[in-house]
């Protein structure tokens, strides 16, 4: 939308999109959609000539005349391997009656150890949930996940439900990530992501909540939380 309006001053705007859906809705002038996880919209930290590539084929929409445009980055052969994502990872059978509750307070003390280490940094938060009441918060998805009417105090009042699952569920991921960051520090992102989506009981209980959205018609914030 935004895009549309600085066109509108005569400046031709040129977007990379990391939902499909979501620019085939709101229909940028020109629009490139990457196949990435979200905060890697160039691609993998680290590579520039790929990050290059990338850029390049924004710019050369800047060709099309007519808008709108949605054109798709190329599956090229020599991409770096894409961030493991929900949609790509089976879950390990071995794990799946494991407690997701319990599995946040086995991984608490390497979560708080790892922000000690780096000064109070952390990628939790959006949520305002505090981290020691997330057992609450997996009690609460476990709930909307089997439907039941449950409710949740600490939903901000201007926020809907789909939305709060949605950061509630990137807190969560960060969580869990910073925590496997101080267990594991030599493990590289396809590594952590498969750990954490196919082997963790949190992540299959965020697919199961995703699923749920889908059902009742929040693709939106769905797509956001298995990503």
């Amino acid at each position: 939308m935004l895009a549309r309006a600085i066109e509108e001053a005569g400046l031709p705007t040129v977007a990379i999109v990391l939902i499909k859906e979501h620019a085939q809705r709101v229909k940028p002038p020109r629009a490139l959609w990457v196949p990435f996880p979200y905060g890697f919209a160039l691609g993998k930290p680290g590579e520039p000539e790929f990050q290059y590539k990338v850029l390049t084929a924004a710019l050369d929409l800047l060709s099309h005349s007519q808008a709108p445009v949605l054109a798709e980055f190329p599956d090229e052969v020599d991409a770096p391997p894409r961030l493991l994502q929900a949609s790509v990872v089976r879950a390990d059978p071995a794990n799946r009656d494991g407690d997701p509750a319990d599995e946040i307070t086995a991984l608490r003390g390497y979560y708080e150890r790892w922000v000690t280490e780096h000064e109070g940094r952390t990628m939790v938060g959006l949520s305002g949930v505090p981290q020691r009441r997330f057992r609450g918060l997996v009690r609460y998805m476990q709930a909307f996940v089997d439907g039941a009417d449950a409710t949740y105090e600490q939903i901000p009042e201007e926020m809907g439900i789909g939305r709060f699952l949605r950061v509630a569920a990137d807190d969560l991921k960060a969580f869990c990530l910073e925590a496997r960051f101080c267990q594991r520090p030599d493990q590289e992102d396809n590594a952590l992501h498969e750990w954490f989506w196919s082997k963790t009981a949190i992540g299959r209980l965020l697919v199961s909540v995703a699923d749920r959205l889908a059902q009742e018609g929040d693709e939106r914030n769905a797509q956001g939380i298995a990503r």
